[in-house]
């Protein structure tokens, strides 16, 4: 998707991402904040590490939940959370499901890392051309610096994610490797699914939204 929207995305389209989007990003860290009690030493740490910044580093106006709040707004987008479900992808509510799924489980712990790893791993690239695309439609500051703040954020998140949380956990239980992959293929399978259905109604000239019966 980010590739389409940074070679010839339409505002219009940036904004339905948006709206896509808002189902997790106003709620961005939380589900994988259930996963801490279940892990310990290294990869606890380092996973702590990593939602201290998503966090904001303690700072309520830095926190990735308000920056995406900030963009929407600026978008001329509600930044209420869950205002969008209605008109929201079907296949994005299922990403979002599969976290909490992965997060009310402890047997899997192992899955949840592994989706928030791909998450990490896969940001900075895809954030980078986001910001391309909204430079070129010279989108509010807001819209372009959600993204930005993930370029940086996320491309030492990635390291740590790999080394420590994943490197840590597997040398603390070995016998979650087949749960780690799962949760990366489970992700990689779902956010394939999602742009399919944004990519196939751009295509197309349609909207991507969900019609609304009244």
């Amino acid at each position: 998707m980010s590739h389409l929207l940074a070679r010839e995305g339409t505002w219009r389209q940036l904004r339905e991402y948006f709206v896509h989007r808002s189902i997790y990003h106003l709620k961005e860290a939380d589900p994988h904040v259930w996963v801490v009690p279940r892990l310990r030493g290294r990869a606890k740490a380092a996973l702590v590490a990593v939602e201290f910044d998503e966090y904001g580093g303690g700072h309520g106006e830095r926190m990735h939940s308000q920056l995406f709040a900030d963009l929407l707004e600026a978008a001329g987008l509600s930044p209420d959370y869950l205002h969008y479900l209605d008109v929201a992808a079907g296949e994005q509510l299922a990403i979002v499901n599969l976290m909490s799924m992965f997060g009310l489980h402890r047997g899997l712990r192992g899955a949840l890392v592994g989706h928030f790893a791909a998450a990490e791993i896969t940001t900075a690239p895809s954030a980078a051309r986001l910001v391309t695309a909204l430079r070129r439609h010279a989108a509010p500051e807001p819209c372009v610096h959600f993204f930005a703040e993930h370029v940086e954020a996320d491309a030492v998140h990635e390291q740590i994610m790999r080394r420590d949380v994943v490197g840590g956990l597997l040398e603390d239980e070995p016998d979650l490797a087949a749960d780690v992959a799962f949760g990366i293929e489970a992700t990689d399978l779902l956010e394939g699914r999602l742009a399919e259905r944004l990519l196939g109604a751009w295509r197309g000239g349609r909207t991507s939204l969900v019609p609304v019966e009244h």
